[in-house]
């Protein structure tokens, strides 16, 4: 079995779902799809430490959970998730102020 943020997932039970070169394109996308509720589990092919990953990602789901994850991955891709350039994202708060 696999734990994944508090998740128990069993190997047997994962279809590979995304494979990606790009370390943080695959983390951005792991993180997508948890946000709608789909459980992931994220590989990294490491040649090095894991400060500096090299090589592929790879995103897994349950089977069960194959067709959502597919369709998020599609609407990403499509950029459905992304913000246009004159979308209001709100003021920042205070916290997001530069100190000195």
């Amino acid at each position: 079995m696999v734990t994944n943020r508090g998740t128990m997932l069993r190997m047997g039970d994962l279809v590979q779902i995304y494979a990606s070169g790009d370390a943080m394109t695959a983390e951005l996308t792991r993180a997508r799809l948890e946000d709608e509720g789909i459980d992931v589990l994220l590989k990294n092919s490491m040649g090095g430490s894991s400060v500096y990953p090299v090589g592929p990602s790879y995103l897994f789901v349950p089977v069960e959970q194959e067709l959502a994850a597919r369709q998020v991955i599609e609407a990403i891709e499509s950029g459905a998730y992304a913000l246009d350039a004159d979308e209001d994202v709100g003021e920042p708060s205070e916290d997001d102020a530069p100190t000195s």
